[in-house]
């Protein structure tokens, strides 16, 4: 394998750990150089490889390493990182809801990684080459560093705790930008937390000035390996619908725009490999209140289209809170061959407002869902491009919930408490807020449960009345 630099076209060896090219700056990916000799395998011998893998009972085989192979094959097993990542699974939406929405469609619940979230898949990847070349120049108190809105830095200090005395990690967060239950993860596996002014973009900056001048191992998706990872999402999503991707549709938010790279990256693998005959729809989402993509592909010819960052404004959609995303080259690149391997147009890019994210959210989880406002992001994104007719309905789509709604709670609390300030542009719905009902009783002469006075006889007669109140409130 080998990094292949997307703006001067140089490679370089794989030995060191490199982010940016070291002649022009530019944006890495990594290649592998066999790829030709994998080839001459028929696409039917590779599914059945896999397929036949997801029984076996060896740790770093299973998770996103059962495609070893297509992922990462210079990392040798022993020292693969396994925390259970991977293998998410694909949740079809009830009746009533692909009713409501017009076309059945699945959430792929990425929130059922070990630190709630798709970035688990990334940083196995990522901290697996670590550990790789730790043990091969005996490196010692390693210092992984990144910048995050949450999910990464769980993630990352998550792994990086997992190989103990070798690593030492630092997070840097926006202050304030983000919620109790992520800030909470970092901290509880040991990471050094650092909220630093402004938003992700100015923490980015941060990170980038680090690992150009000191000697850093930095863990946001500017590290290539961390897309090699990611790409097991679209491995699984093939794998889980028996490598049959016609007429499918991805729907995927956009944020620092490493996702949505691996993505398109890891289904363009699949082709090659002759896994899958024909390439799914891709629709890529992001908010109003930070659409740098979106404004890009506005621009219907290519010659024309110029990426200019944007100022992020408030986003319930944290991960996605990004206005100059460090992938953007590999965007560009890899739409550009996506669209040219079928002749058309296969992927799009829709806006949506964060109204509708929170609404989409709060409405996938009352049928069964447990979508964090990323998920929300897809399922209004997807609602989207049926209205602008990107997708029919007689497509089948797979909407990607990045992370589990437990880590977003306290933006549905807002929503039912309509609490929101008037940044966030988010005026809730009646029929969509909830809150728990007090159920009061008077206290008799004994007291309330829990007295000492309170005799068995008050105690059945507190029950009965409570029960008769509870059945009025529930209209029983």
């Amino acid at each position: 394998m080998e990094y292949r630099c997307l703006g001067c076209r140089r490679t370089h060896a794989i030995d060191e750990l490199l982010y940016t090219c070291p002649e022009c700056g530019g944006v890495l990916l990594i290649q592998d150089l066999e790829e030709k000799r994998k080839q001459r395998r028929p696409g039917q011998v590779w599914r059945k490889i896999f397929d036949y893998r997801r029984m076996t009972t060896l740790p770093a085989l299973k998770g996103i390493f059962t495609f070893h192979e297509f992922i990462a094959p210079v990392i040798p097993l022993d020292r693969i990182l396994f925390l259970g990542e991977g293998h998410t699974p694909l949740v079809l939406a009830n009746p009533r809801l692909e009713e409501r929405i017009g076309l059945p469609f699945y959430f792929k619940n990425e929130g059922q990684n070990p630190s709630a979230s798709f970035k688990d898949r990334g940083m196995a990847c990522a901290l697996s080459y670590l550990n790789f070349l730790i043990g091969r120049k005996k490196w010692k108190n390693v210092l992984a560093v990144c910048a995050s809105t949450g999910d990464t830095s769980a993630s990352a200090a998550l792994y990086a705790a997992y190989l103990g005395d070798q690593v030492r990690s630092a997070v840097l967060l926006p202050k304030g930008k983000v919620t109790p239950q992520q800030l909470s993860q970092p901290l509880g596996s040991g990471a050094a937390v650092l909220e630093i002014p402004g938003v992700f973009d100015d923490c980015m900056k941060v990170v980038e000035y680090l690992a150009d001048h000191f000697p850093v191992a930095l863990l946001n998706s500017k590290n290539a390996w961390r897309i090699l990872g990611q790409e097991s999402y679209a491995f699984e999503v093939a794998q889980a619908l028996d490598y049959d991707l016609d007429r499918i549709v991805i729907v995927v938010p956009i944020g620092n725009a490493g996702n949505i790279t691996a993505v398109i990256s890891g289904f363009l693998k699949l082709r090659r490999y002759g896994l899958i005959s024909s390439l799914p729809k891709i629709i890529g989402v992001q908010s109003r209140h930070a659409n740098p993509v979106y404004r890009y592909y506005l621009e219907p010819k290519k010659e024309k289209r110029k990426f200019r960052p944007v100022q992020v404004r408030p986003s319930v959609a944290q991960a996605a809170m990004i206005g100059n995303p460090v992938s953007m080259p590999r965007v560009i690149e890899l739409v550009e061959e996506y669209n040219q391997s079928e002749d058309k147009q296969k992927i799009f890019v829709v806006e949506v407002a964060e109204q509708a994210i929170m609404d989409h959210m709060l409405i996938a989880n009352r049928n069964g869902h447990i979508a964090c406002t990323q998920g929300g992001e897809s399922l209004a994104g997807l609602v989207k491009a049926l209205a602008e007719k990107k997708v029919s309905r007689n497509e089948k789509a797979v909407l990607n919930a990045t992370a589990h709604a437990i880590k977003f709670s306290g933006f549905q609390e807002m929503y039912f408490e309509d609490s929101f300030p008037p940044g966030f542009a988010i005026h809730p719905k009646k029929r969509l807020q909830n809150r728990p009902i007090s159920v009061s009783s008077d206290p008799g002469e004994e007291g309330l449960p829990g007295s000492r006075k309170m005799s068995d006889r008050s105690y059945r007669r507190f029950i009965e009345k409570t029960a008769i109140k509870v059945t009025e409130l529930l209209g029983l």
